[in-house]
């Protein structure tokens, strides 16, 4: 587990969750096809710091966004603990979701005062209709939107707006806990950077915690404390950002940080790792990034590797990963 110099608002421990993607029964039977089931998340453990942000990095598929449903209960996981520390009520953390695609998350059909004003309806927030009118309009002032756009429906906004009202609707139920589902990757840069300066923001102005989930290394540098990278549902390297981004030690994380665009050396050497992400219905025997690694022995095809905890607070789960010293 996870170290850090604050008390964890999450520990996850020892987290796995398993999909049945076979076919209908009379299928399988007719065709004489087995089961077939994906493992989405095998066997991952993290804590996040209380006040501060974890990211879960990786290529699409390694299975991020099952972690944040997971976490907010969307899906149940088959094994596993998820804990929240005690809130500012007792009871443990309140926690909201960011999805992804902003406009697949509002209802088309209701004006976005509506749609704010639900959380505060259902839990009983606020009492009268006055006292969730003027909760919903302090909310989009909050988010950089104006009172009046209460009144429009969320196809009148940009996709950048629209993702301002998602993070309107989270913070309505006054949560402490934001699990944020990759809030920026349908957006264009510019538009991106707003985002992201407005939930710093209000992270600093609600002591907010975040779980952000994103596949770009450049975003979760702006955004966080720690980073765990995933590779096919499991952590294969977790530590402090600027010690990742200054030492990455799995061969993967250093894959995933070349990727990252240098204007100062846009020419700069690469190394090139051939093939794609395996199928996590056939994931590979021992570390499933060996097909992919420059470095991959004979060990690494055979033996998963365990997580081990570096003197750089940094857990890494490759074999060929020796403990330097970090220099005082």
């Amino acid at each position: 587990m996870t170290t850090t110099k604050t008390k964890p608002a999450l520990t996850v421990e020892h987290l796995v969750k398993t999909f049945d993607v076979s076919a209908p029964w009379l299928n399988r039977v007719m065709e004489g096809k087995p089961r077939q089931l994906l493992q989405a998340v095998n066997d991952i453990s993290f804590a996040v710091p209380a006040g501060g942000c974890l990211s879960l990095v990786g290529e699409s598929g390694c299975g991020k966004s099952t972690v944040a449903r997971l976490v907010t209960g969307l899906h149940k996981s088959d094994s596993g603990e998820i804990r929240f520390a005690p809130g500012r009520s007792g009871a443990p953390l309140s926690a909201q979701m960011i999805f992804q695609d902003p406009y697949a998350s509002l209802n088309p059909r209701w004006r976005v005062k509506n749609i704010i004003a639900e959380p505060l309806r259902e839990l009983k927030l606020r009492k009268t209709a006055a006292e969730i009118g003027d909760r919903v309009e302090e909310l989009l002032l909050t988010v950089g939107l104006s009172p009046s756009d209460g009144e429009k429906f969320p196809h009148e906004f940009s996709g950048g707006q629209r993702q301002r009202i998602s993070i309107a609707r989270a913070l309505a139920s006054e949560p402490e806990f934001l699990v944020c589902d990759e809030p920026t990757s349908a957006l264009d840069v510019s538009v991106q950077a707003q985002v992201l300066n407005l939930m710093r923001r209000l992270q600093d102005e609600f002591g907010l915690t975040y779980l952000f989930i994103s596949h770009d290394m450049s975003v979760v540098r702006h955004m966080s404390d720690r980073i765990a990278v995933m590779y096919l549902g499991r952590i294969v390297e977790e530590g402090d950002t600027e010690t990742i981004f200054a030492d990455p030690r799995h061969p993967y994380t250093q894959l995933l940080l070349q990727t990252i665009p240098n204007i100062e050396e846009p020419n700069r050497d690469r190394v090139v790792v051939p093939g794609e992400v395996p199928s996590p219905l056939k994931p590979p025997s021992g570390c499933t990034f060996h097909p992919r690694c420059p470095l991959a022995t004979a060990r690494c095809s055979a033996e998963v590797p365990a997580v081990r905890t570096l003197s750089s607070n940094t857990r890494v789960a490759c074999h060929l990963v020796e403990d330097v010293p970090v220099p005082a």
